[in-house]
């Protein structure tokens, strides 16, 4: 095993360059609707950027991000908000993820129904990828084997 390096430079460095790639996957997600990328794009983009961060900073600096007992619940909430989408259209007498059929409020065409039902599909795919990746990383350097 290989001692641990620290260098300041290095969590500078990531931790000046982290918020950037935060904002850039949050744009990612909500601007995936319609054009290139989109919830899975975007959540890895936001896995990226904490995960960056436990690199270079270690456990004790990872604590003041995401914890790690927060992903497995922050994972549920978002495929949550995945299925909860089509199964509130299916309760108000549609297709699974029809939304047109979503009790959004105000009046909206279909087009705009459509428009807010993919939003809210892309924020809870984005929400789940980016705890599944970084759960995923915890348990490497954690070491666990689930088999």
């Amino acid at each position: 095993m290989r001692a641990r390096f620290e260098s300041p430079i290095v969590l500078l460095g990531s931790r000046l360059l982290s918020p950037y790639i935060m904002l850039f996957g949050i744009y990612v997600i909500f601007h995936g609707h319609y054009s290139p990328g989109g919830g899975f794009q975007g959540g890895a983009l936001l896995a990226a950027s904490i995960i960056l961060i436990r690199l270079s900073g270690g456990r004790i600096i990872s604590r003041l991000q995401v914890q790690e007992f927060f992903t497995t619940p922050l994972a549920a909430i978002g495929v949550i908000v995945f299925f909860g989408t089509g199964i509130v259209a299916m309760l108000f007498g549609s297709y699974f993820m029809d939304y047109h059929a979503l009790p959004f409020p105000g009046e909206m065409t279909p087009a705009e129904l459509r428009y807010y039902g993919i939003l809210v599909i892309e924020i809870g795919i984005g929400i789940a990828v980016m705890a599944i990746l970084v759960m995923i990383y915890d348990h490497m350097v954690r070491g666990e084997d689930y088999a």
